[in-house]
């Protein structure tokens, strides 16, 4: 089947996108799907042992969200830095794009001038700064890159964290991975469930919006990963995948080989998994519900289903699960 960006679509009551996180964060709800005989199962993400095969390797991102998004003159000019070439020049998406017209420099603070370098096709901005970007000068500029549709509130900062967040450097939270907690972890280890740990920094490959109609024309940006030799050896003796996380899929099915073998290796990933694609390294996926016309939408089709997605996703509304970041879960058996 030929499928364009409306298939992706569907209707979501506003008032089902979370704007807090659950509290505590393992008290959030699960749907439990399994694939064998599309069974769906409503509990809480606490009792996801009870589902999660004993023998399974979890398979968690430790990328730490940075605070990328700077804001400057009371929120007015916008730097939303999405690489670092150097500890001055950056690449940024910016607010409002006419102050920030190729060559022109401005004045972000009294102290703090930005010149553009160029503006690529895409509207991101190279931009050189009058200082390092770890002078401290920025810091009360810094703020949680939560995304659109969450109400910015830095009481929440911790909260999009993941409890092993680690190696910083993501532009947005790898949220599958925001409902465990170190007493959930300890009992699922207790039961025989090994957590292991790869990085995908999250980037503009994970977020950008899909524009073109046929989704075979996306061009997904590239996003840096990183699994060692001794996760990746762990990881060929287990006896099957759970991986939190769209970015955790990316990250293994990026390391598989053709045969299922798993290899250290670091480097940059575009990845783009759509319904048809066949899963070399995943059992089970650990996922909150994406938005309309994403990328992460396609890849939850891609592994369950697409019809299946459409009635999980039916489901998941009938019930008034919490979606998007902040929201609930669903494991996909």
């Amino acid at each position: 089947m030929n499928y364009t960006l409306d298939h992706f679509n569907y209707d979501l009551p506003k008032e089902l996108i979370a704007q807090t996180p659950a509290s505590p964060r393992d008290h959030s709800r699960l749907l439990i799907y399994d694939r064998s005989t599309r069974n769906i199962t409503d509990d809480y993400f606490y009792n996801i042992g009870k589902y999660l095969p004993h023998n399974t390797s979890l398979v968690v991102n430790n990328s730490k969200v940075e605070k990328c998004r700077l804001l400057f003159n009371e929120g007015k000019i916008e730097l939303f830095i999405t690489k670092a070439i150097n500890d001055r020049v950056v690449e940024a998406l910016v607010r409002p794009g006419k102050k920030f017209r190729s060559g022109k420099e401005i004045s972000l603070t009294d102290h703090i001038k930005a010149k553009t370098l160029s503006v690529s096709e895409d509207g991101i901005r190279t931009v050189e700064l009058s200082h390092s970007l770890d002078d401290d000068l920025f810091q009360p500029f810094r703020h949680t890159p939560f995304p659109p549709y969450i109400e910015s509130d830095e009481s929440f900062s911790d909260r999009y964290q993941t409890i092993f967040a680690k190696d910083i450097g993501s532009k947005a939270a790898p949220t599958a991975g925001l409902h465990f907690t170190p007493e959930l972890l300890n009992k699922l280890t207790a039961l025989g469930v090994e957590k292991k740990e790869v990085t995908l920094h999250v980037g503009l490959g994970t977020f950008a919006p899909v524009k073109s109609d046929t989704i075979e024309d996306h061009i997904m940006h590239s996003e840096w990963y990183q699994i060692s030799a001794e996760e990746a050896e762990a990881l060929n003796q287990s006896k099957s995948v759970t991986a939190v996380g769209t970015t955790s899929v990316r990250v293994l099915e990026s390391a598989v080989d053709k045969g299922g073998k798993f290899n250290a290796c670091s480097g940059e990933t575009d990845i783009f998994i759509t319904p048809g694609y066949q899963f070399k390294s995943v059992d089970h996926l650990i996922t909150n519900f994406h938005l309309p016309k994403s990328t992460l939408l396609m890849l939850v089709s891609a592994f369950t289903g697409y019809e299946e997605m459409k009635t999980i996703y039916r489901h998941a509304i009938d019930q008034k699960y919490r979606f998007y970041s902040f929201g609930d879960a669903m494991l996909l058996l």
